[in-house]
């Protein structure tokens, strides 16, 4: 292990008993159910947290209900009784750790061994690739090493001066060691978040984040099997792999890694900023600026999210309006502005599919959510000084802010996705008292990449340091994308990258699945789903495909094996209606 890995002490728990690695004890009916109760709402216990995050990032990224075809068309949750190794890990000049925690499964295979890292998708903790790296991983005895890359819902508040401790809990600072730990802070500076306010712009570390992670995990096969030590990369293969954040990781690990040390990489609607490619900022603050107003335009008639009772919501109508106030449209019309709108988005690049799903980014205010902490990542800023007069404030049921109530507070580092609002933290500032009160934090963020100033340059200077380097000749790598990705549209991300590898003499495999959009999770909503072909299966297919590979010799796959996807209509998922590839 270099001598520039810095890890904290090393919490090690057993889970087993109805109390396993893959769903704390729930199942697949109990991942799918309700959230996990706390006995104490107030003070829950570790093992409670622990099994509400992992719930939570079950049902974050996987369709679980009836018709999703988990357990059934791909995937399984089987008891899968081991031990939890879990760490703060620090990379050389961070000023903030990130979490870092391998999952050794009872049975793990010590003859074909199998270490799968991965890294959070979005900006969830450190269970955020559960349904996919250690639902493939830990049923066929592989151990499963992950990192949050410098996210999660590490909370710090500081009306009371705590934060999250190792196991979960709420500690004061300075008792023990913190997901993360603020300095200066007054009581009246909002709640502090890790992906926004760590000021080391966690982002551009995620590769090293996911390299530091299997190198952990490596470390800790050490310790759980001292007899077969030691385990490397030369007598284990490790496959990394992620979904959208957490796929953007493990393709910038692939260019970080300079010690070979990974055997293959599987990536999932990777958020990935490639040269010659848009990064997710620019094209993100485009989108919440003009998407709004584009929607009343007659092309997303019809479409789910886009309208209500058939009619343009007054909303977009606004937007319109206020766009042409500030003179970015020229048109006097509704039509004519949503016809602009919508035009100058096609022009700068965006595809048909890709908005017309964007409209669910849209009508549940994403764009706007995402971008503001990004923003403050990248200018590296504190929760008191965030871009464009935000902030994160506790917010009461009743939707006042204030003091946060101790029940949900308790509950932040199993229920927050990262990235407020939610989980009793809600996005303050950024708006003004017109028709259309988002707009002027919408032109703000936009402006802080269209403009020249100081703040402009150095939030370039954040977003360039999250591009992407070239995997070494001869990794396999393998992209799997939906075509009709509204969040990370695949002209953006996946497209370009893998253009970019073709022209640098690699040989990546690229699944572009008919179909699929960005979140699973969301095929659940009426109409929605119907539309719409699951990914995560074919993020399964892949794994499978690329494992045959390293331990058969087999071929990797075409490009072209996934293009007799359909959408997955009024009734459940089926193999043949997915059309998945065999292994």
């Amino acid at each position: 292990m270099p001598v520039t890995d810095r890890f904290g002490e090393v919490r090690v728990t057993e889970h087993r008993h109805g109390d396993d690695l893959l769903s704390a004890g729930l199942g697949l009916r109990g991942l799918a159910g309700t959230s996990s109760a706390f006995a104490n709402p107030a003070a829950p216990t570790p093992v409670e947290l622990r099994r509400r995050a992992i719930q939570a990032s079950w049902k974050g990224i996987a369709d679980l209900g009836p018709l999703g075809g988990f357990g059934t068309v791909y995937g399984r949750v089987p008891d899968v009784p081991g031990r939890e190794f879990a760490a703060f890990a620090t990379l050389p000049g961070a000023t903030s750790p990130h979490r870092v925690m391998v999952q050794v499964p009872d049975d793990f295979d010590r003859h074909t061994r199998c270490l799968v890292v991965t890294a959070s998708s979005g900006s969830r903790g450190v269970y955020g690739a559960i349904a996919l790296a250690g639902g493939w991983g830990l049923p066929r005895g592989c151990a499963v090493a992950y990192t949050d890359k410098g996210t999660g819902a590490g909370y710090f508040d500081p009306s009371d001066g705590n934060g999250v401790a190792l196991d979960g809990t709420r500690a004061p600072a300075g008792t023990v060691p913190l997901d993360f730990e603020p300095k200066g802070l007054s009581s009246g500076d909002g709640i502090a978040v890790k992906h926004a306010h760590s000021g080391d712009n966690p982002e551009a570390d995620w590769g090293r984040h996911v390299l530091q992670a299997a190198r952990f995990g490596l470390a800790m096969l050490d310790r759980a099997f001292p007899d077969d030590a030691p385990f490397t990369a030369k007598n284990t293969r490790i496959v990394a792999t992620g979904l959208s954040n957490g796929g953007g990781a493990v393709l910038r690990a692939a260019g970080d890694d300079d010690e070979g040390i990974l055997a293959a990489v599987v990536a999932l609607e990777p958020n990935v900023y490639a040269p010659r490619a848009r990064p997710f900022y620019d094209y993100a603050t485009e989108a919440a600026l003009f998407l709004p107003c584009a929607l009343a335009a007659p092309a997303f008639d019809g479409l789910p999210f886009a309208r209500v009772a058939n009619v343009a919501p007054p909303a977009w109508a606004l937007r319109c309006a206020s766009l042409r106030a500030h003179g970015r449209l020229s048109s006097n019309t509704l039509a004519g502005q949503a016809d602009e709108a919508l035009a100058m988005l096609r022009a700068s690049g965006w595809e048909d599919d890709a908005l017309k799903v964007g409209a669910s980014s849209t009508s549940l205010d994403l764009w706007r959510a995402v971008t503001v902490a990004y923003a403050s990542a990248y200018l590296k800023r504190p929760a008191n000084h965030m871009p464009c007069g935000f902030s994160y404030r506790a917010q009461h049921a009743n939707g006042l802010a204030g003091p946060a109530d101790a029940a949900v507070r308790a509950a932040w580092w199993a229920d927050g996705s990262g990235v407020p609002p939610g989980a009793g933290v809600a996005l303050a500032g950024g708006t003004d008292l017109s028709l259309d009160p988002t707009l002027p934090g919408n032109l703000c963020l936009r402006d802080l990449w269209t403009g020249t100033g100081d703040e402009a340059r150095a939030l370039h200077e954040g977003v360039d340091a999250t591009m992407a380097a070239l995997p070494r000749a001869g990794l396999p790598v393998f992209v799997v994308h939906g075509a009709q990705d509204g969040l990370i549209p695949v002209a953006f991300s996946s497209a370009p990258y893998v253009s970019w590898l073709r022209a640098s003499g690699r040989s990546p495999v690229f699944w572009k699945v008919p179909y699929a959009q960005h979140f699973d999770a969301f095929l659940a909503f009426p109409d929605f789903g119907d539309r719409h072909a699951p990914l995560l299966p074919f993020g399964y297919a892949a794994l499978d495909r690329t494992w045959a590979h390293l331990t058969e010799g087999r071929a990797l796959p075409e490009d072209a094996a996934v293009r007799d996807a359909r959408p997955r209509g009024a009734g459940p998922v089926t193999a043949t209606g997915l059309g998945l590839p065999g292994n």
